[in-house]
């Protein structure tokens, strides 16, 4: 089992509150995200969870047991952090079976124990070299593997890719989610990536200055965000926020909002709108507008546009048929209504 519990759990320093009162249950083998933009509270969090900070209030159930008070290393968690800290004397194996040999041991349980976690970690030709010897991404295999052998209720990742270039973080991420697969242990992983976040995670907690904006699988997450916070962080290229235009606005930005019909009932003051429901179209077509930048990626094109009236730019995400615009050339826009999203005054999703 490792199903953990935060009821209303609260960490202040001093004065300054910083974890604010979460609620949040992670189910047993669950693959649960935290993420969210830097001083969110997920860091501090995950190392409450784990026994290296403090509780101020509140409780942490880990399998039903109150833990607030129990000694890390008695948790059944085992964390894994964004430095590998391996120790350069010793060999991959002996990294890996440190924890064994102090909890006591012996040789032969030890090596049959990192033995094992090496071939699912598929690190076996490695075990007798030294971390100077290692790549980045087999170091931080080395680390996932010092905690796979502890063979513990929940594993915990604190931002364990950061330090891995783009290439490795992707490899990474395709091993991290077969390793869930094939262990079946609950798995807490913090990241600032959203990326990361829906690529890998059951459900997906979204932070926010200390509290927990919304907790949901990945796609509910991007297609009903529970408010305007949550929608610009999950999706990249971010969401369009169009305001409700005065009734001296632009006749372009009207004309958008116009296009945006169903989302204007009562209450509604933001519509948003996915970059990938944002379509161009010829000048002269459409709601006028005029090409900012045109990021070309070669199967697609991210097009920065202008529309007289709106302050910020919007964005687009078109195919790569679209590969010849340039900046300061005007085109139309149309858009698919249907997947608008509309906010309150409090900046919360309208019904």
């Amino acid at each position: 089992m490792g199903q953990v519990v935060l009821k209303n759990l609260r960490k202040s320093y001093g004065a300054v509150d910083v974890i604010k009162g979460i609620d949040l249950e992670v189910r047993d083998g669950e693959f649960l995200v935290f993420v969210g933009p830097s001083g969110c509270g997920k860091s501090t969090t995950l190392r409450m969870i784990a026994g290296l900070e403090s509780i101020t209030g509140g409780d942490l159930l880990i399998d039903g047991v109150r833990s607030n008070d129990v000694r890390p290393s008695d948790r059944g968690a085992a964390m894994v952090f964004q430095t590998y800290a391996l120790y350069p004397h010793m060999t991959v194996a002996e990294n890996m079976g440190f924890a064994l040999k102090m909890a006591g041991i012996g040789k032969a349980d030890r090596a049959q124990q990192v033995g094992r976690a090496a071939e699912i970690l598929r690190i076996t030709d490695l075990l007798q070299r030294f971390p100077k010897e290692l790549s980045g991404g087999q170091r931080q295999r080395v680390a996932i593997g010092r905690a796979i052998v502890r063979k513990p209720k929940v594993f915990l990742f604190d931002e364990p890719l950061s330090n891995l270039d783009a290439a490795l973080r992707v490899n990474m991420r395709i091993e991290l989610s077969r390793l869930h697969k094939e262990l079946g242990t609950t798995m807490i992983y913090v990241t600032h990536d959203q990326v990361e976040a829906m690529t890998m995670g059951d459900r997906i907690a979204v932070f926010h200055q200390g509290l927990v904006s919304q907790l949901g699988p990945p796609m509910q997450l991007y297609e009903r965000p529970a408010n305007e916070f949550v929608a610009g962080f999950i999706g990249a290229p971010r969401i369009n926020l169009i305001d409700c235009p005065a009734a001296n606005s632009a006749p372009a930005h009207r004309a958008l909002w116009d296009a945006l019909s169903r989302q204007r009932d009562a209450g509604v003051r933001r519509v948003g709108l996915r970059p990938e429901h944002l379509h161009l179209v010829p000048a002269g077509q459409g709601i006028g507008a005029q090409v900012v930048l045109a990021e070309h990626l070669g199967d697609s094109s991210i097009i920065h546009l202008r529309v007289e009236g709106i302050p910020d730019l919007l964005t687009a995400k078109v195919g790569a048929g679209h590969q010849r615009l340039e900046s300061g050339q005007d085109v139309g826009l149309t858009l698919d209504a249907d997947w608008a999203l509309g906010f309150d005054a409090d900046a919360r999703l309208a019904a």
